[in-house]
């Protein structure tokens, strides 16, 4: 079996066969990376670049180690010294770049949709590293690929994703994955962001922690991403952290072997607390590693299909 699309746009064009088929090609690739030698010639002689318009530590980081790791020949193009900043419009720099011969091509950008336009103007694969607030489909990947490898299965799984949800690309790639696989989706957090029109992608809404978290096998928590807000979602940091902040207290309303995830960067205190973001249910630094057996299994696939 191999993937339908030369691209990597989001979870929702995804179907479930293809989603197991990357989450078990990445176990195989985890093996690898435990190796004392990690790296493997498979995309030896290929070129990927990563053309990120937003900040980011973890998923660039993420990409350009697993490329390396296949061999692939890296580049990480920096968008404020680029063209972009005298007018150059997407679509230029990206056949700009395709033109130097690159096969792959991460975007993150700030706009939804805006991987899904290059992807219609050059042939290299685009992966879609984050787009506005639409998806992150690499993230909810990993996530099902360490929520597999903890439970051993994410088939009737209570999965509470509390926080920003109305902003959160994240959280909008998770859904459509665990729903697929028929997980029951809880979303928790004030109504300003989570609101309740969110019911119609077939999850529950909660704006109450507590009965949000009973007796749910993984609490995932989202960052508050303040620089998509503006203000007024709630009336302060310390207020959120009172009403929907994870606590160790809170934690024991979940199912007693329940783990805890994030996909960073945290704010402790805020969304959730030090001794429960270290504990020993926590999994946040296990997202991390899987992340990269992930990428690298999205990258062979997606070199499979094109050749």
């Amino acid at each position: 079996m191999k993937l339908s699309s030369k691209d990597l746009l989001g979870i929702k064009e995804l179907t479930k066969d293809e989603i197991i088929l990357i989450l078990n090609t990445a176990s195989g690739f985890k093996d690898v990376l435990k190796r004392d030698i990690k790296k493997v010639p498979a995309l030896r002689g290929k070129t990927a670049v990563n053309l990120f318009f937003e900040p980011s530590t973890r998923t660039r980081t993420s990409f350009e180690l697993a490329e390396k790791r296949l061999s692939l020949d890296v580049l990480n193009l920096s968008v404020t010294t680029s063209s972009v900043v005298k007018g150059e419009s997407l679509i230029d720099t990206a056949l700009n770049v395709q033109a130097l011969g690159s096969d792959f091509m991460v975007i993150r950008h700030s706009s939804s949709g805006a991987p899904h336009l290059i992807s219609r103007h050059i042939n290299a694969s685009v992966i879609n590293g984050g787009d506005g607030i639409n998806e992150h489909p690499t993230q909810a990947l990993l996530d099902a690929f360490t929520i597999k490898e903890k439970t051993g299965r994410i088939e009737g799984l209570k999965v509470a994703i509390v926080g920003d949800i109305l902003h959160s690309r994240v959280a909008k790639s998770n859904i459509y994955l665990l729903t697929k696989f028929g997980a029951e989706v809880r979303l928790i957090g004030p109504p300003t962001l989570v609101p309740r029109e969110l019911e119609k992608l077939g999850v529950r809404v909660f704006h109450d922690m507590d009965s949000g978290l009973d007796g749910v096998n993984v609490v995932m928590v989202l960052r508050i991403q303040m620089e998509r807000q503006g203000r007024g979602f709630f009336p302060s940091t310390l207020e959120y952290s009172k009403n929907w902040g994870l606590t160790s207290e809170r934690f024991f309303k979940a199912d007693m072997d329940a783990i805890v995830m994030h996909p960073g960067p945290m704010n402790r205190g805020l969304e959730v607390a030090s001794d429960v973001a270290d504990g020993p249910r926590s999994v946040i630094l296990e997202q991390v590693t899987n992340g990269l057996a992930v990428r690298m299994a999205v990258m062979y696939l997606l070199a499979g299909e094109r050749e």
